[in-house]
Formats: C-alpha cells, sequence, structure tokens
C-alpha cells in the first residue's frame, strides 16, 4: 500500500540565502544534530472549550506519595473575624463547601468529566495525580469530597517528515474513502451539534455553538485527526485538488494544514532533527496587503508585524513561519497550498470555503518595504507542473457559467434548460464531444409517477395541524421519530430507512422547515458527455454536505407490468437494487460503540419498479461509483403508503462546481440511461 519515505537529510551544512534588498545582513546558520524531540501541541479554540476548571499550580513533590501537592489559591483556608466563635465560622464555611459541591460538583458528575468521591481524610487541596486527574477537595463537618477533573490528553502531532509515494490505484481508492468517511464524520457531528443549539433556543438566549470547533473537539478526543504520526511532505494521500472545506478546522482535521489560524504550517526548529524549520504547507487568503495572486504565480508576504486591522505596523522578523519558508525553499521542499476566500452560498459562519490548489515549489525569498511602509518577507511560489486544474480556478469559472453561460463556453452548449422550465433552476445540456442529443428528446419528468391507488384514503386528517409552524409537537416530527430530520437551513441531519416531510394535507406554511425535498431543485445542473461514463451530471453550484440534490423520477411499475415491460425491453430501475447509503449518513459508530443505525421509520422491501424509458429527470444521467457522492434516502410527503416512497438523492460531501456527481448503483459500472445491467432484469 504504498510507501512512507523519510525525508531527505536536512542535516547538512546550508548555503547562507542572499537577500537582495535586505537591509540588514543575515546571519549564517549551522544545524546541530540532534535527537528529534517530541512537539507540542498547538492551542486551538477548541482545546479551550476543554480546558480545565483548574490550571495546574506549581507543585511541590510530595516523595513519600508520588504525588503533588499545592494549597488552593481559589479556596483559602478562613480566617476567623474578632468577635466571632471560631465553630460558627467553620460551621458556615463547611456549609458553602457543601452547597458548592451538590451545586456544581454533582451536577458536573453526569457529563463524565467529574466524578465524586468520598474521603474522610484528605486536607483542602488541588492534586494532581498521575493520570492527569485535577482533585479538588471540600470539607464539611463529616466527611470530606473530592471533585475529580479528568484532564484530556491528545496525541501529539509527529514532526518526522515522510513523504508517500508508489500509490497504486487501490492505494489512492483506499485513502481516499478514509477522508470521506472522516469527512462525513466531521459534517456529522458538525450539524448535529448545530441542530442541538438550535432545539434549544427556547430556553432563553445563550451564545451560539460553533458546530465546526465542537465537532473538531470530538473527533479530536477519539483521535480521529488524520495524519497526526507523520508530517508529510508533498500531497496528502485521499486529499485531491479542487477537495472544498467550508471550515478551517477541517483542514487540521484531515492533516492538509495543522495550524488553527496561522497562514504557515511548519515544523518548529525545537522539534526538527536539525534544528531548523521546515514549512510544509500555507494557506492564501489575502490576509496581507502585500500579497499578489497570479494563480500559478503567488507573492506570499511572511506573518507578523500586523495591528488587529490587518495593517501591517511594525517591521516583519526572520523567524518562525517566515524562516520555515525560507528554509523549504533552501532544501526544495514543495510546500501545500490552500485558497480561502468569500464564496457565495458558503455555509460557513465567516462566509469563507478553503480550496486545496496543489503543490507550489517557492524559488525565491527576499526582504522589501511593504504598501505600509514596514519591512516585510516576500516569497514567489510557482505551481508545479502537470497537476488538475486549481480547484479555485474551477469555481471562479462556474460562477462565470452560472451567469453568462454562453460567454464564458461559446461553444458545446446543446440546450440551456431540457426541462423546459418545469424545474425551478435550468438544467444545461453540454456535449463537445460528438453530436449525441439523446437527453433532449427525453420528456422531463419532475415528479415520480404513481399508480391512482397509492393515493387512496389519503384527506386532510393526514397531515399535521401547525398552522404557525412546526414545533415539537408536530404530527409529521412524530411520525419521524419524534424529531424533524432536517436543520433550519435544510441540511439532512441523519439518514434514516424512510423521512416523513409535511405535505399538501398539512397545516404548516410552506416555509416549514419540514418541507425540504418536495421543493424541487436548489442548485443549478449541467448534464455532459463523458468519455469515460458516456453522459454524466454535475452541479454548477457549490454543494454543502448534507444538502438536497434532486429526487430520482421515473413512471412506477407494480410487478406484473415490469414483466411486460422487460419483455419489450423497455429500461426500467428497480429501487430495492440501491444500497442503503442514507446508513452511513450521521452514522456515529466511531464515536460510541453501541451507536445503532436508525431503525424507524422501518418500510417493507420495495417491490416494485420505475421506467425512465420515456420520461425522466437530470438524476437518470448520473453516473456510478463504489464511492459515490449522492445517496438515496427514500421519503413520503403526498401520501401515505410506505411501500412506494419517493427516491430523494441528497449529498453526502462537498461537491465542488463541476465535479461530476455520482451515485451507487450496486454492481452497476454504467448510469441507468446508459443501460446498466439492472436495467431490463426480472424482479
Amino acid at each position: 500500500m504504498g510507501s512512507l519515505v523519510p525525508f531527505q537529510d536536512l542535516n547538512l551544512q546550508p548555503e547562507p540565502t542572499n537577500f537582495a534588498s535586505s537591509p540588514t545582513p543575515t546571519p549564517r546558520i549551522i544545524p546541530k544534530v540532534e535527537p528529534k524531540l517530541e512537539p507540542l501541541d498547538e492551542y486551538t479554540q477548541a482545546d479551550l472549550q476543554s480546558t480545565p476548571f483548574f490550571s495546574n499550580p506549581s507543585p511541590n513533590f510530595n516523595s513519600s506519595s508520588g504525588q503533588h501537592f499545592t494549597r488552593n489559591p481559589q479556596l483559602p483556608t478562613p480566617e476567623i473575624p474578632p468577635g466571632c466563635e471560631e465553630t460558627n465560622v467553620y460551621s458556615e464555611y463547611n456549609r458553602i463547601s457543601e452547597l458548592f459541591k451538590e451545586a456544581f460538583a454533582k451536577r458536573m458528575e453526569r457529563f463524565g468529566d467529574v466524578e465524586v468521591v468520598e474521603n474522610n481524610d484528605s486536607p483542602i487541596a488541588v492534586v494532581e495525580d498521575p493520570d492527569s486527574r485535577a482533585i479538588v477537595s471540600v470539607n464539611n463537618e463529616t466527611q470530606v469530597s473530592e471533585m475529580v477533573i479528568t484532564r484530556k490528553k491528545y496525541p501529539q502531532r509527529s514532526s518526522e517528515l515522510v513523504r508517500v509515494t508508489d500509490l497504486k490505484p487501490e492505494d489512492q481508492r483506499y485513502f481516499r474513502d478514509a477522508v470521506r468517511r472522516t469527512r462525513m464524520l466531521y459534517d456529522s457531528l458538525r450539524i448535529l451539534a448545530m441542530a442541538d443549539d438550535d432545539n434549544t433556543q427556547h430556553l432563553g438566549p445563550h451564545r451560539r455553538t460553533r458546530g465546526d470547533l465542537k465537532a473538531c473537539q470530538i473527533l479530536r478526543e477519539h483521535g480521529l485527526w488524520m495524519n497526526r504520526d507523520k508530517r508529510i511532505v508533498g500531497a496528502i494521500p485521499g486529499v485531491l485538488i479542487g477537495d472544498v472545506f467550508f471550515f478551517r478546522m477541517e483542514l487540521c482535521v484531515v492533516g492538509l494544514h495543522g495550524q488553527a489560524q496561522a497562514g504557515i504550517d511548519y515544523v518548529p526548529a525545537s522539534q526538527s532533527s536539525n534544528r531548523e524549520p521546515i514549512a510544509t504547507s500555507v494557506i492564501v487568503s489575502g490576509g496581507y496587503e502585500d500579497d499578489q495572486d497570479g494563480g500559478d504565480v503567488i507573492i506570499y508576504t511572511g506573518h507578523g508585524g500586523q495591528d488587529k486591522y490587518s495593517r501591517q505596523c511594525v517591521h516583519q522578523k526572520l523567524e518562525c513561519g517566515n524562516l520555515a519558508l525560507e528554509r523549504s525553499m533552501h532544501y526544495g521542499v514543495e510546500v501545500r497550498v490552500i485558497r480561502g476566500f468569500k464564496y457565495e452560498g458558503s455555509g460557513s459562519a465567516s462566509g469563507k470555503v478553503y480550496v486545496y490548489d496543489g503543490l507550489y515549489r517557492i524559488v525565491e525569498c527576499w526582504f522589501d518595504v511593504g504598501k505600509s511602509g514596514f519591512g516585510v518577507y516576500k516569497y514567489k511560489l510557482v505551481r508545479i507542473e502537470n497537476q488538475e486544474e486549481m480547484g479555485s480556478a474551477i469555481l471562479r469559472f462556474a460562477q462565470n457559467l452560472r451567469i453568462r453561460p454562453l460567454v464564458a463556453r461559446p461553444t458545446g452548449y446543446v440546450s440551456l434548460d431540457i426541462s423546459r422550465k418545469k424545474e425551478n433552476l435550468p438544467v444545461f445540456l453540454f456535449n463537445d464531444i460528438d453530436d449525441n442529443h439523446d437527453p433532449v428528446y427525453f420528456d422531463y419528468l419532475v415528479k415520480t409517477v404513481y399508480p391512482p391507488y397509492v393515493y387512496q384514503n389519503v384527506g386532510s386528517g393526514n397531515g399535521c395541524e401547525c398552522v404557525d409552524g412546526c414545533g415539537d409537537n408536530c404530527f409529521c416530527a412524530q411520525r419521524n421519530g419524534g424529531q424533524f430530520a432536517y436543520d433550519y437551513n435544510g441540511i439532512l441531519l441523519r439518514g434514516k430507512p424512510l423521512v416523513f416531510e409535511c405535505g399538501p394535507h398539512c397545516r404548516c406554511p410552506p416555509t416549514c422547515r419540514n418541507r425540504v425535498s418536495q421543493k424541487g431543485l436548489r442548485n443549478r445542473f449541467e448534464v455532459f458527455r463523458s468519455r469515460e461514463t458516456g453522459w454524466g451530471v454535475r452541479s454548477l453550484d457549490l454543494i454543502q454536505a448534507g444538502s438536497f440534490i434532486c429526487e430520482f423520477t421515473g413512471v412506477v411499475l407494480t410487478r406484473e407490468q415490469a414483466q411486460i415491460f422487460t419483455m419489450n425491453g423497455d429500461s426500467l430501475v428497480y429501487p430495492s437494487r440501491f444500497p442503503e447509503r442514507w446508513a452511513e449518513w450521521g452514522d456515529l459508530s466511531q464515536i460510541y460503540p453501541n451507536y445503532v443505525r436508525p431503525a424507524y421509520p422501518s418500510i417493507p422491501p420495495l417491490d416494485f419498479a420505475m421506467d425512465v424509458s420515456r420520461m425522466r429527470n437530470v438524476a437518470c444521467y448520473m453516473s456510478h461509483s463504489s464511492s459515490p457522492n449522492v445517496m438515496v434516502q427514500p421519503v413520503l410527503y403526498d401520501h401515505n403508503h410506505v411501500s412506494f416512497p419517493h427516491l430523494m438523492l441528497f449529498a453526502m460531501e462537498n461537491i465542488p462546481p463541476l465535479k461530476e456527481i455520482s451515485i451507487d448503483y450496486a454492481n452497476s459500472g454504467t448510469s441507468f440511461a446508459e443501460g446498466s445491467n439492472l436495467l431490463g432484469e426480472r424482479f
């Protein structure tokens, strides 16, 4: 499975770098050959949420017990006021201590971070034992209780530089699936954390949860951050050029960029084998006024010397990340470049997205006077040739396509809307390969056509009565197991065997949060001709994980009807053969060992077929993949027949614009539209 190659020996005598414009000479750096040191883990905002309530004091070591003891300055020994009886004072003090234990320690015990243990002979002290637990003892008249706060320990990030080489196709699929699963878990935790915060808004004003930080923290506590055991130089296995991240902390989770805030990720000199810092990745986000981003060539400004308004106010120094970039240039170490910029449709709080744009070499470094009149270090980064197209360039190109398709791409468009305005947004048809225009000749079917008997016994009494909007007592929510399937942004919280949405027989308004998939397309799609997959589908918009894509439509046939149609050679889709990928979305088994995937509401085996030989929609042109980015989620809203659900498609990961959308057609290697081996088969 590929190989990890130790990076080239850096324990060599480096030549001094000449800064042509530098006002001061650069000192000669003599490397030291010393054993590698364990790195100090950088603090993040997520760490602050798990910081113990009491900080470690400067301990006095007790050799007899092997523990560290010190008096807690927050719990001083009480002084006896003049004219008061000592017993009364201590009684009051003990009463307050007992209240503290009952009101705080006992409550915190529920969350698993604190336990209250009884002890009869311990002094009032903060104790740090070998298991890194902070123990606060609280006296009362009859006993002493200790509040034990467990300090979380995280695996430290390695400083060993390695390069991953010789990856075979199966290795690439393995690492891609590993990254995909980790990102899916991250998104699931983030969305659930935000939904939980939304559900507690009625309790009163409170600070809104940062779901991205919470998800990051949980993954770190369970040791699920990737690429921590080695510091990878070059490409990260499983992370592809063009991958889009809505939150910066996710870069840390997959190991693409290990700094929560700093724009330069590097191995510090104190951790390096030769006592020199080495940079491995940078984020280009326009945070420095002297940056110049030309795409393949970047003039990157070093860090430091800015005020809170991002204005340069002092000279930069050749240290830390700045020195690391210079040393990477000297040793020929390429760096990963991640671009961060504002983007329409971003789901992050900042409105930014982060796109991995590939590997760059640092070819020049100099000291210059910046626009604000202060000295800054500048680095010329040149993109290495023969890489995939930059993701940031594709994002910008897609923006132009949405606004002026014929200007951005003058040739290749067969139709600017094969739905003929039946969808909320146009569905483009693009073919610059051959003369095949087949999708134009099919009737576009927006919603699935069911047999009339499916709608029998459906009336006004089958919906909710939530006139002012659906709440906790909504009938449709109760049918879902007592909760809504979506958050307030229409993101699917967790995959389920079946989702009940509010429908035409409900009294809630059209803006109800439980009406998501029935509203049609929310993104602009393009059916395109591909040499690899025949017809395929891609979006012109950036799609966030958990978002609704479209319905897989067709004309529903019973078993007997399907047998007749099969004899005529017509194209049939069998919903029962779609794998249950919905179970992967929201799967928290890596976090909770006793996790059981949702089994309610349950549905019987889907014993029907869908004819797509004459009428179909954009979903029929999606290509097959064993690692798809789209899943099938059964949904009911306009009838109550659980044997005939709508097949709604949801994104399993962030899908960048112009990236092909894929679905798992079980053992099929092509889309249904191309005649997969599931078409025309008998029950």
